[in-house]
């Protein structure tokens, strides 16, 4: 299991943060992510593979006035 803003969810194994943003409906360049802890950049989505037991935090930018 992993833990996705507060939500459990099945270990996807062998899945980086960048497809699993995608395919929760969050558009990378567009977030920030907090996993166990440490902000990840941008950069290491792509390299990041999810563990089992990850609790990841996702912040999405919103723009506006």
């Amino acid at each position: 299991m992993i833990t996705v803003n507060g939500k459990s969810l099945p270990y996807p194994e062998k899945m980086t943060l960048a497809s699993l943003l995608l395919a929760e409906g969050f558009t990378a360049a567009r977030v920030v992510v907090e996993r166990n802890g440490e902000i990840l950049t941008s950069a290491a989505f792509e390299s990041t593979l999810i563990q089992d037991g990850d609790c990841l935090e996702v912040v999405s930018f919103v723009g506006g006035g």
